[in-house]
């Protein structure tokens, strides 16, 4: 009866995946997207949308978490979700590390497979922004997971979420934007709470055109593979992890242009010789909302092909700093910025497992000199090494807690699979040491 159709076959994975189901690969990739999103939604506390909006998005409110393909943001809408909901646990039911990279990686997974419902899904989007889409049908999976509904209460759930689903792209690059993640991870966790208490919603809500079939207008979905021997999408496509926060289509760009500078300032003492150039060239996809050719605002700038071309130019790399107004509106990016323009050529599609960028810089006598990004570094194909992402977490940890804290969060991460009571995550996230948490930081040694 479950498998008669899609929403209920989903219910059964949903319900049926069990720890034994979770592979190395799957655990290892986990761990890293799980201790990236820690650290992007700790500095996230630090900016001016979320002193604004304090309970909604503490995690995007940078534009710094992963990304995945098809497109979206996969753990910033799960993750708070599910780590606030193993606090309200009682203390008799401890939520382990295990359980926890279980319903994170259901509520990973669910978006995968959504987004593999259509082909139009695997371009960067145009209409609507991904994650509250799918990420609220992946929070709302993961949620449910935790609580061990039921067959039945896990199609509510995925049912109720679907009617807390989407958010127009027109917002992006405003300070609206990082609601929508925050949106993402709370409207789960609320559709898995109210299934849990009896709310019903269509059954077959993943099935029909007028279900999450109305995001698409070729929606066309399959049932999951079998419980036997479980084949997670996360083992066969890792994420992105960004080294600065921006728009993922700008990292092309800041490494070809980080390597056209180079070349520049070969004789010029590692200064950029700016009156020497006539004009900058960057050919990328055509995205329109990240064609900002004069960004204003720090959230502008972050979805600007123009501004990182430019920025990384002028300071050879990009940076948190980069996004501070005092450095959008220095003179010399503004000169750089009118010299530049893009191209789309017509084998560049707009799709984050196949676009490249090439800046090309022609100076005044006539001299070009250009370079071309496949894949940066941080992309899936070229992931960034455990140093430079823990590098990075450290970086954005220490905006907001102590060493001790943070040195907690990376040895629990790392070890989250045999941490027997995971609040301890929680505990070094409000600033705690160790030294306080002997009974919670219980590692079982016995399976290292």
């Amino acid at each position: 009866m479950w498998a008669k159709t899609i929403t209920g076959n989903f219910a059964s994975v949903i319900h049926g995946l069990n720890t034994n189901h979770l592979t190395d690969v799957v655990i290892q990739r986990s761990k890293r997207m799980i201790l990236d999103t820690l650290g992007v939604g700790l500095l996230g506390t630090s900016t001016e949308v979320c002193q604004k909006v304090k309970q909604y998005s503490k995690v995007h409110s940078m534009d710094f978490d992963d990304t995945w393909h098809p497109a979206t943001h996969p753990s910033g809408a799960v993750l708070p979700a599910v780590m606030a909901l193993s606090e309200a646990f009682p203390q008799k039911k401890k939520v382990s590390g295990l359980d926890l990279l279980l319903a994170f990686n259901v509520g990973i997974e669910v978006q995968g497979r959504l987004l593999r419902f259509s082909s139009e899904a695997r371009n960067i989007p145009k209409r609507f922004h991904p994650p509250t889409v799918v990420g609220t049908m992946g929070s709302a999976a993961a949620c449910a997971k935790l609580l061990a509904l039921n067959q039945m209460k896990c199609k509510n759930t995925l049912a109720i979420a679907a009617s807390y689903a989407g958010a127009p792209l027109a917002n992006a690059a405003t300070q609206t934007k990082p609601l929508h993640i925050g949106n993402a991870a709370k409207h789960g966790l609320e559709a898995a709470c109210l299934a849990s208490q009896g709310l019903q919603g269509n059954n077959q809500i993943l099935d029909m055109e007028s279900g999450i079939g109305a995001f698409y207008t070729d929606y066309n979905p399959q049932t999951l593979p079998t419980l036997q021997s479980y084949p997670w999408l996360l083992d066969q496509q890792d994420v992105a992890i960004k080294r600065f926060p921006a728009h993922l289509g700008t990292h092309w760009v800041a490494d070809a242009a980080s390597s056209v500078r180079r070349k520049l300032v070969e004789n010029s003492g590692n200064l950029l010789p700016l009156e020497t150039i006539e004009k900058v060239t960057v050919k990328v996809p055509e995205v329109k909302y990240v064609n900002r050719p004069s960004p204003n605002s720090e959230h502008e700038a972050r979805h600007s092909f123009q501004f990182v071309a430019c920025s990384t130019l002028l300071d050879g790399s990009m940076s948190i700093q980069s996004f501070a107004s005092e450095n959008i509106h220095r003179p010399a990016l503004q000169e750089l910025l009118c010299k530049t323009q893009l191209e789309h050529p017509s084998d560049n599609k707009p799709s984050f497992e196949s676009l490249y960028c090439e800046v090309t810089v022609v100076l005044r006598d006539g001299n070009t000199i250009s370079d071309r990004c496949n894949t940066f570094y941080g992309h899936w194909r070229k992931p960034l090494t455990k140093g430079d992402l823990e590098k990075k977490f450290q970086s954005n940890a220490s905006e907001v807690l102590p060493a001790e804290a943070i040195e907690g969060i990376i040895e629990t991460v790392y070890n989250l699979e045999k941490v027997e009571d995971c609040s301890v995550l929680n505990t070094f996230l409000s600033g705690q040491s160790a030294r306080l948490l002997p009974e919670k930081l219980h590692v079982e040694h016995s399976n290292s």
